[in-house]
This record gives C-alpha cells, structure tokens and sequence, in this order.
C-alpha cells in the first residue's frame, strides 16, 4: 500500500516537494507577521508624527500601509514560479528573485536581505536593553522620589539579551517557531496598548491636545535639522512597516489548498489592517499627549513617570517581544548559512551530524554542533556590535531607509512584471515604475535624515561606555 495521493500532489504526510507536510494557517502567518511589524518601530511612532505635523503624519503612515499591502500580495504571488497551485516553490525571497530575475540581481539581494536582516538584530538587542533599563529607572524614580537621576550603563542589559537570545537561536527552524509568534504578537499588543492608554489619559488629564499641522515648530529646531528629521522620521516609519525580507519565508509555512498566495493575501490584509490602526492611534495619541517633545521611544523616554507598575509590565512586554521577534527575522540568515555550508561540506558530520537528545515527555531534540556554534557567534556579534553603537532612533530610520526600497517595492515590482510577463510601456507596466521610482526617492531621503543622526550621535559617543 503506498500513501494516498492528493489531488495537488503530495500525499497525506508530505507535500508536493517532498517535504513534511506544512500547517502554516492564516492565523500562524498573520501571528508572524505582526510579531515582525509591530515591533519596537511602533515606538518611534509618536517622533515621527511630531516631525511630520498632523497632516503628513497619518498621511505618510497610511500611504506607507497601502505600498507595503500591495507590494506584499506581489510578492506573495511569486512564492510559485509558474502556476500558482502547482508551480515549482521558492522557500526563501532570494529563490524568488533567482527564479523570476536570475543573473546579478540574485546577489544584490541576498546581500541587502541578510544585511538587513543582521541590522534588525542589532536594532532589537538595542531596544531590548533600553526596556530593561526603564524598567530600572523607573523603580528608581519612584524610590528616590524623582531625587536620583538614576544613570545607568546600558552594557549589562544587552548581555542579558544576548544569552537569551543564544538559548531561543536553537531552536531549528521556522515551522518550529509559531509558539513564540504568537506569545510575541500578545506582547506587542500589550505595550502597544499601554502606550496608547497613557497617551489618551495624558490627553484627558491637561485637556488639550497637543501639535500643529504641520509638526515641530523652526525655532524649537533650526530649519536644517527640521529637514533631516523630516527624513529620518520617513525612514522610522519605513522600519515600522517593513517585513517583506521575511514575507517569502513566512509564506513556505502555509499548508495547502488553498494556494499558499491566497492565504497570504489575506494574512497579510489581517496583518497590515491591525497594524496600521495601532500605528494611527499610537502615533498620534503620543503625538496629542506630548506635541513638539514627543521623545523618540514612547515608554522608555519618560515621556510618562506613572504609573510605574504600568510603565514596567509595558517594557517587560516589549522585551519578551524583542526575544521572538529577533527569532522571527534571524531564521532565514540562519537557514541560508546552515544550508550553505551543507552544500559546501556534504561530507563534514561536524555540520551534517545531528544528535539526538532525549527530553521526557516530548520528541527528542536534535543538537547540531554546527548550528550550535555558528548561531552562539552571531549572536555574540550582533550583542558587541550592539555595545559600541547604541543609538535607537538614528539606527532604527537607516534599516527602515536601506531595506525599504529594495526588498519592499523594486524586487517585488520587478518579479511580479517579469511572472506576469507584463509589456514595457504598458499603463500597467508604467505604474508600477512610477511606484518603485517614487518610492526610491524616499528611501534615499530617509537614509540622508538617518546618516546626519548617526552622525551628531558620534560627536559625543564613547564605545562601550553608554549610559542612559
């Protein structure tokens, strides 16, 4: 008896390319998906509408929600080259630019890709620290009756971070990651909610809503640095949205039928709707609470001193975020390493071998000594790096600038023309041209903001000696 052949090829137990069967649903994709977007970017939400004003604020953050839902069903239509049902699967967005691009564009991207995607890590370990630290300094503050200024060096927290992150980095792949998604969207809700709470009791405790139509006054700034941080505040806002690096990876979990593009139209129709509502009412809330000195991380700029229990269970939240999603966006730099290193040294047993470690009560867990000490280095890299450079904000808008055009809107475009054989010239061929080239124009603007940030930040920086 061989095993029952389903009508879209595969059988009951693996699917179409031999694999295990998946079980990604819209729910584990939408649950990846936010954990990867509403990350530590909605908190540098509040300063970006307080550079922008209250019309180019929402507005940048909605049109910003449109490009990343229309390039991202794009995307997603490349997960198969061919037919869409039964076309051959790309598993990583880097076998999506081969398949639909090929020759130089492949390298351009991985190197963008896994770049970016070591950026976030850095990005992530940074903010992880700064919660740990609020939470400190705001038990402090309260202690000392808001006597003690209560500084603190920030190198011990990112160590911390690091250690987790060292012991989670084991866990295989991202089929095996769904649990950790979903804690981790429950905890970015949470503090996202926090914020917005304390930003509509801020409101109604002055009773005025703070800001101007058209952001932070010259004056307060000079006309200069109002420009650079017009920019910068279009790269943090970049950053918020940007997931499409992952989307490709998040779409090879998805069981099918339906067709695995149908299922991440939706999830990510679910995904970027919430987000973006969360976006528009934190940005702007935080914004109507603290006007021109809306600080660059709303619960850790001590924006709010009170309550601080609450201010506390908000940071705690946003760490346990930070450690998945650090997961979530590592996995495919993991994958692409490990898989490369197997081709490369098929016969060495120090990166094939897996041993088997029993664990009472569940599956036993296969430890890889490879994997073991090549992700153990990353995240030691990524906690130094960490150490040395540790400006939020400035960091935050250049990822947000650097990855945003590329990965977000030209490959995209590019791969959905060439699947869809889309003539030069067309109106439609046109449009999306248009797209990409506007889209690149921002881009460079918000990394010019970002770059001029990093660059006053290095004026009075000292390596390793941080203190908040």
């Amino acid at each position: 008896m061989g095993e029952e052949v389903l009508p879209q090829g595969g059988t009951k137990c693996y699917d179409d390319d031999g694999r295990l069967k998946r079980s990604g649903t819209v729910w584990t994709a939408s649950a990846h998906i936010i954990t990867a977007v509403i990350g530590s970017g909605v908190l540098s939400l509040a300063w970006a509408t307080a550079q922008l004003g209250w019309v180019a604020g929402p507005l940048v953050m909605i049109l910003f929600s449109f490009v990343t839902y229309f390039t991202s069903t794009l995307l997603a239509a490349c997960y198969r080259s061919g037919d869409p049902v039964n076309g051959k699967r790309n598993y990583t967005y880097v076998d999506a630019v081969r398949s639909n691009l090929g020759g130089f564009k492949v390298k351009i991207c991985g190197w963008v890709q896994y770049l970016n995607l070591f950026g976030v890590a850095i990005g992530y370990t940074i903010a992880s620290s700064i919660s740990m630290m609020a939470i400190k300094r705001s038990n402090c503050f309260h202690a000392s009756g808001g006597k003690n200024p209560c500084h603190m060096n920030s190198n011990p927290y990112m160590i911390a971070f690091g250690i987790v992150e060292i012991i989670f980095s084991q866990i295989p792949d991202f089929d095996q990651l769904w649990w950790l998604s979903i804690v981790a969207a429950v905890m970015s809700f949470t503090y996202s909610t926090i914020g917005l709470g304390l930003g509509i009791g801020k409101v109604a405790e002055t009773g005025t809503i703070r800001g101007s139509l058209t952001g932070i006054s010259v004056g307060t700034v000079t006309q200069t640095q109002k420009i650079w941080r017009s920019f910068q505040a279009l790269g943090d806002i970049a950053f918020a949205y940007s997931y499409s690096l992952i989307l490709i990876e998040i779409q090879d979990t998805l069981k099918a039928p339906p067709a695995e593009s149908k299922t991440m139209k939706k999830a990510t129709l679910i995904s970027v709707g919430v987000t973006t509502l969360f976006y528009m009412l934190c940005g702007c809330m935080g914004y109507a609470a603290f006007g021109d000195l809306s600080p660059g991380n709303l619960l850790t700029g001590f924006g709010f001193y009170n309550p601080f229990w609450l201010l506390d269970i908000a940071n705690a939240a946003i760490v346990i975020h930070l450690v998945g999603a650090y997961q979530v966006y590592c996995q495919p730099l993991f994958a692409f390493i490990e898989k490369s290193a197997t081709e490369r040294f098929p016969d060495s047993e120090f990166i094939t071998k897996d041993i088997k470690i029993p664990i009472p009560g569940f599956r036993p867990y296969n430890l890889n000594l490879f994997r073991l000490v090549w992700r153990t280095i990353f995240v030691i890299i990524t906690t130094l790096i960490s150490m040395l450079l540790p400006f939020f904000n400035d960091i935050v808008g250049l990822l947000g600038a650097l990855g945003f055009w590329p990965l977000t809107v030209y490959f995209p475009v590019e791969m959905y023309i060439s699947q869809k054989k889309i003539p030069k010239w067309s109106t439609r061929w046109v449009c999306l041209q248009i797209l990409s080239i506007a889209c690149l124009f921002i881009t460079i603007a918000a990394a010019a903001g970002s770059i001029a940030g990093v660059v006053l930040d290095l004026k009075s920086f000292k390596p390793f000696a941080t203190v908040y």
